[in-house]
């Protein structure tokens, strides 16, 4: 776990930050950077239509497997994946820029713990990577205070895939606490700013992301593993990430 203060970037609560984990769907946002920078730099057109039967069927999460459409543009691909971890949607997008693409960025942006190692899978056998992604608390935090401060890649990379990560529907654990509108969650009145995405797994449970409001903002990554024997397991696990987004909009208001 790793908290920092969005303006000095100092840490506030720290906690094993520095250990490399799976993440689950985290991975997705090393994937939606390298994309917006293939669009930014004309590597890779928006509205370019990519297959959905150019991967092979995966039902772990998000909806375009429920959807008549079989293809749609990049920039939607894009959207799915941020807004509803649409595994379907990030394996299309992954084959199309390539793995070794998204771990070139990752080298050249300086992360040295955060990796996509693989895409998402309903079954993972011997010869597949045992996990989709990793990563550490303190440099998933880094991440996403670079992302906010336009400091990832361009400064229109940044904002793209802050964009992108804003529509993130799953406010189910840190983004519990903070009452807004997961379908929606734009509005300003209470003058907070949210930004994160979740990552989930059999005993993998992963929330990092930006919470700020008019008292500051904080950057904060919180990886949990667990021995996922039942509903009462999870529940602690959701607890604990519930607790630290009460804290956390205690601190920012």
């Amino acid at each position: 776990m790793r908290v920092a203060d969005l303006d000095t970037g100092e840490d506030v609560l720290t906690g094993d930050d520095h250990l490399t984990v799976p993440v689950a769907g985290l991975g997705v946002v090393p994937l939606l950077i390298e994309v917006a920078a293939q669009i930014e730099f004309g590597q890779l057109d928006p509205l370019e239509i990519l297959d959905r039967g150019s991967i092979r069927p995966v039902g772990v999460a998000g909806v375009w497997q429920h959807l008549k459409a079989p293809a749609l543009p990049v920039a939607d691909l894009a959207v799915l994946a941020a807004a509803a971890s649409d595994a379907a949607a990030a394996n299309v997008l992954l084959g199309r820029v390539g793995l070794g693409a998204v771990r070139a960025r990752m080298d050249g942006i300086g992360l040295s713990k955060t990796a996509l190692i693989d895409g998402f899978r309903d079954e993972r056998g011997p010869d597949d990577a045992p996990q989709v992604a990793l990563s550490s608390a303190r440099e998933m935090s880094e991440l996403f205070t670079a992302i906010v401060n336009a400091q990832i890649v361009s400064p229109a990379v940044s904002a793209q895939v802050g964009e992108w990560l804003n529509l993130n529907q799953d406010l189910a654990l840190v983004g519990a606490a903070t009452a807004l509108d997961p379908f929606a969650h734009e509005d300003d009145r209470y003058r907070m700013l949210f930004v994160n995405k979740t990552g989930r797994g059999d005993g993998i449970r992963a929330d990092a992301g930006i919470l700020a409001g008019p008292g500051g903002g904080v950057a904060y990554a919180l990886l949990i593993g667990f021995d996922d024997l039942s509903i009462a397991h999870r529940l602690r696990a959701h607890d604990a990430f519930r607790a630290l987004g009460a804290d956390l909009m205690e601190y920012v208001f």
